[in-house]
């Protein structure tokens, strides 16, 4: 459980830093799209890759990524 969290921080970090959002987002934002973006990415690009925690890093990331973007088309600021 622990480490599931851990890795998913690390993936809604590097999704945050490839987005340019990661110094909007909090440590518990960063979790959250990275645990939801791993479910995403697995779901939608597969298992394939290196894999931590059970969660395979680069369709996770690019889980994060989708996950982040549509939440920022929806709830970022507008200017």
């Amino acid at each position: 459980m622990i480490w599931s969290i851990i890795v998913g921080g690390f993936i809604g970090f590097i999704a945050g830093a490839i987005t340019k959002k990661g110094g909007a987002m909090g440590i518990i934002a960063n979790i959250i799209a990275g645990l939801l973006g791993s479910s995403v990415g697995q779901a939608l690009f597969g298992t394939w890759g290196p894999t931590l925690a059970g969660m395979a890093l680069v369709p996770s990331i690019l889980g994060a990524v989708i996950v982040i973007a549509v939440v920022s088309f929806f709830f970022g600021k507008k200017e």
